[in-house]
C-alpha cells in the first residue's frame, strides 16, 4: 500500500527533522513594479486544478480588480505532493514565493526553520486587522489550528469535513433504514455480505476515520499541550479494532489501488462511503445518472460525534519585502470575506470559514438546490483537528505505514498501534 495522498505530499518535509536550517530570506518574488502598472505582484503558489482551480482563478481576478495596490499571481504547482516539493526546493534555493497553500500541520517544521512570517502584525493590529467580531465569526478550529506557540502563522483556506456518502435506491432495495451510529453500520455487515454487499468502503487507509473513532472514543491521538502518545490506549485499541474488525470479516474494504473508496460506492459494491465533503464535487461529475446517492454527517461512535476537518491553509513566507507581505495579508483577507468564502465554497464544495456565510440567505438558498454539500456544514459543530507538532509528517507517515500493516498484513492493531506509539514518543522527544 503506498502513502496516503498527504503522506506523500509531504515526504519531502521529513528533512526538516534532519536539521534543515534556512533562512528562506530569498525569494522569487518580483520586485520590478512596472510590468504590473506600478502594483506590488504577490506570487502565490497553490495545488489546485479543475473546477477548483477554476474558482481560486476567479477570486484571485476578484481581488486584483477590487483594488489598484498589488496583483497576485497564483500559479498552480500540479498536485498537493508536487507543490509540497516544489515549496521545499524553492527553501534551499531561497526562491519561495510570497504565500503558498499547504497543511497546517507544517508549519511547526516551517516555523522551527524559519521559513514563515507570523500574521500578528497584519492580522491582530493595524488599520487592515481582522475585527474581533469577524475573529469571532470565523469557525474556532479552524482558528484554532493556525496559532502555534502564541502566534497566527496561517489562516484557513479549502477546509472540508469527513461525510458518510449513501445509496438511498440500493438502502430502499435492501430494506435498509438510515443509520445514525458506527455500531449500526457494523450490525448491518452480515446481512449485506449476504447478498454480495458491503456495508461501508474507506479510502486507501483509514487513517483518518480511525483518529474520528478514537476521539469519539474520548481520545486524541496525540494530545494537544501535552504531546502524549495515546495511539495504543484502552480506548485508541477499540476505536481501531472496530474498522478493522469489520475488514477482516468482510463488512467493509479499502479502496486498494483505486486509492479513493467512490468507484466502489458508485458501482453498488459498498451501501455507505466515508470520503471528503469536498468529493462532492467529483462525485456530482463521475457518478452515473441512475446512482441516487446522497450524504449525512458521519455518524456517532460511542454516543459521540466528531468528524476530522482537513484541507488546506495559507501560509505567508519571509521571502516577501514588507509591501509584498502588506499585499499578501490583504489577499487573505479578502479570501476570509464572507462573500468570498460563500464563492468558493459553492465553486468547489469546500465548507465556509464564516458561521455568517453558513447564515447567509443566499448559501441557504444553494444549499437547497444542492443538498449533497449540506451534510459539510451542518458537521462544523463537532469537527477536530489532528495535533500539530515538529516532526508531524514523520509521525504522520509512520501512522500510515501503521494502518497500511492492518490493512495489508493483517496486522493486529495492538501490535500495529504499539510500534507507532514507539515510533510516535521518539518523534516528538527528537523534535519538540
Amino acid at each position: 500500500m503506498k502513502k496516503s495522498f498527504w503522506g506523500k505530499a509531504l515526504l519531502g518535509i521529513s528533512a526538516l527533522a534532519l536539521g534543515l536550517v534556512l533562512t528562506a530570506c530569498g525569494s522569487n518574488n518580483s520586485s520590478d513594479k512596472s510590468s504590473n502598472g506600478g502594483k506590488v505582484t504577490i506570487t502565490f503558489w497553490h495545488g489546485m486544478t479543475g473546477p477548483y482551480g477554476k474558482a481560486l482563478n476567479g477570486i484571485i481576478k476578484d481581488f486584483n480588480n477590487s483594488q489598484d495596490k498589488y496583483v497576485v499571481k497564483g500559479t498552480a504547482q500540479g498536485n498537493y505532493a508536487t507543490l509540497q516539493q516544489k515549496i521545499m526546493a524553492a527553501a534551499k534555493s531561497k526562491k519561495l514565493p510570497t504565500i503558498a497553500q499547504t497543511t497546517y500541520t507544517t508549519v511547526p517544521d516551517y516555523v522551527k526553520n524559519n521559513f514563515l512570517a507570523p500574521l500578528d502584525p497584519y492580522m491582530l493590529k493595524g488599520s487592515d486587522k481582522l475585527s474581533t467580531a469577524s475573529m469571532d465569526d470565523i469557525y474556532p478550529a479552524f482558528l484554532s489550528s493556525s496559532k502555534y506557540q502564541g502566534k497566527y502563522y496561517s489562516v484557513p483556506f479549502s477546509k472540508s469535513v469527513r461525510v458518510l456518502f449513501y445509496n438511498k435506491k440500493l438502502m430502499d432495495q435492501l430494506g435498509v433504514k438510515m443509520p445514525t451510529s458506527w455500531e449500526e453500520i457494523a450490525a448491518l455487515g452480515p446481512q449485506l455480505k449476504k447478498k454480495g454487499i458491503m456495508a461501508i468502503g474507506f479510502d486507501k487507509s483509514f487513517d483518518m476515520e480511525f483518529e474520528g473513532l478514537a476521539r469519539q472514543a474520548g481520545n486524541a491521538l496525540v494530545e494537544p499541550d501535552s504531546l502524549k502518545v495515546n495511539v495504543d490506549s484502552k480506548e485508541t485499541l477499540t476505536a481501531a479494532h472496530f474498522i478493522w474488525d469489520m475488514l477482516q470479516k468482510g463488512y467493509a474494504k479499502t479502496a486498494g489501488e483505486d486509492f479513493y473508496g467512490d468507484k466502489a460506492f458508485q458501482t453498488g459494491k459498498t451501501l455507505f462511503y466515508v470520503g471528503s465533503s469536498a468529493g462532492v464535487t467529483n462525485m456530482n461529475q463521475t457518478a452515473p445518472k441512475s446512482l441516487d446517492w446522497h450524504t449525512a454527517p458521519l455518524p456517532t461512535y460511542n454516543g459521540q460525534k466528531a468528524t476530522e476537518l482537513a484541507g488546506n491553509d495559507l501560509v505567508m513566507f519571509n521571502s516577501g519585502n514588507d509591501a509584498q507581505k502588506k499585499g499578501a495579508w490583504a489577499f487573505m483577507k479578502f479570501l476570509l470575506s464572507k462573500k468570498e468564502t460563500i464563492k468558493w465554497a459553492e465553486g468547489t464544495g469546500y465548507v465556509p470559514l464564516r458561521k455568517s456565510a453558513v447564515e447567509d440567505p443566499s448559501f441557504q438558498d444553494w444549499l437547497k438546490k444542492n443538498p449533497a454539500n449540506a451534510a459539510a456544514v451542518n458537521s462544523l459543530d463537532f469537527g477536530f483537528q489532528s495535533t500539530a507538532f515538529v516532526g508531524f509528517t514523520e509521525y504522520r507517515n509512520d501512522l500510515l505505514d501503521a494502518v497500511d500493516s492492518m490493512i495489508s498484513k493483517k496486522t493486529q492493531p495492538e501490535k500495529a498501534l504499539a510500534d507507532l506509539k514507539t515510533k510516535a514518543e521518539k518523534i516528538i522527544k527528537d523534535n519538540n
